[in-house]
């Protein structure tokens, strides 16, 4: 990469990659969860995610190149974390555990969101700033529903006596 254009591209391909693993991955994570409005969130989530590959395609369009995904070593290993969440933890303890991971996954894309949405403004690309906008303001909100989902819901819900 040598020009923020370069940089822009890459990065459109990075969390296109990782939107389409996690795709992938939330049906599992949602066959995982015990608690009914967490499960909730997450398939609300997987159908949102589905719009973001959508509202992606639509960003690569807007700039003129063909939309394909460059494989995101963070999303792969926050992906893999979650799975081992999935193998060693129950109960409880794997809700709360899910929620932190699900939000982990949001604060990555967040971040890759602001940014791609600031390089689009500043390279001209009107179009892609008011889609990327569109998906970060979603992320944002998926995030705050698993804060208020953890605070009202599951942190404490079922916690066992301490003896």
């Amino acid at each position: 990469m040598k020009t923020l254009q370069d940089a822009f591209e890459h990065t459109l391909q990075d969390i296109y990659w990782a939107e389409n693993a996690l795709s992938k991955s939330l049906p599992k994570v949602s066959k995982s969860v015990n608690n009914a409005e967490l499960k909730a969130a997450v398939d609300a989530h997987l159908k949102e995610t589905k719009g973001h590959i959508k509202t992606l395609e639509a960003v690569f369009k807007s700039i003129g190149q063909e939309a394909k995904g460059e494989k995101c070593d963070a999303m792969d290993g926050l992906l893999k974390e979650t799975d081992g969440l999935i193998e060693e933890a129950s109960g409880h303890a794997l809700d709360v555990a899910l929620i932190g991971a699900a939000q982990a996954v949001e604060h990555y894309e967040i971040a890759r969101y602001g940014t791609l949405r600031e390089w689009a403004k500043v390279l001209g690309h009107d179009e892609a700033h008011t889609l990327l906008t569109s998906i970060l303001d979603e992320e944002k909100a998926a995030n705050a529903k698993l804060t208020a989902l953890a605070v009202t819901a599951v942190n404490e819900a079922k916690q066992p006596s301490k003896k």
